[in-house]
């Protein structure tokens, strides 16, 4: 009798438990991104590493306050969110991709090297580079 009585109260307990939340949003990417029009990056085609000035696909730049999109025909740096990263990839003309799906990625030299400066410079590049992952882009590192 005693055990019938335990049984019955841990199923109420498991019935009126409260269903699982959802985890944090992952920067994984599935089902179609918009960057399947982008052919499969083109190794071959890279410059050498000693003329990265030259390399002519999207160029981003991890930053303590979020991610840099180069704007190579401005000369100009957009700061994003790193949710922000795929939208503006995909609206990206197939022109910005002489190369395939590939970026540059590079890291700003912060002015403030705090353990805080650091901790949000790798959590930004570590949100990029799942980010880019999960959207099939192969990331070409600058030295």
């Amino acid at each position: 009798m005693r055990t019938i009585l335990i049984l019955s109260l841990l199923g109420l307990l498991l019935a009126c438990s409260a269903p699982p939340t959802p985890g944090p949003q992952t920067s994984t990417v599935s089902g179609p991104t918009g960057m399947e029009r982008i052919p499969e990056a083109d190794p071959a085609k890279y410059p050498k590493i000693h003329d990265m000035a030259n390399w002519q696909n999207p160029q981003l730049v991890v930053r303590d306050d979020g991610i840099g999109l180069v704007d190579l025909a401005n000369h100009e740096i957009h700061i994003l969110k790193p949710e922000q990263v795929p939208a503006e990839l995909v609206s990206l003309p197939q022109s910005a991709w002489p190369y395939g799906r590939a970026v540059l990625v590079t890291q700003a030299a912060p002015a403030d090297t705090s353990e805080q400066t650091k901790a949000r410079l790798r959590e930004n590049r570590g949100l990029l580079i799942g980010t880019l992952k999960g959207l099939q882009i192969q990331v070409h590192e600058a030295p």
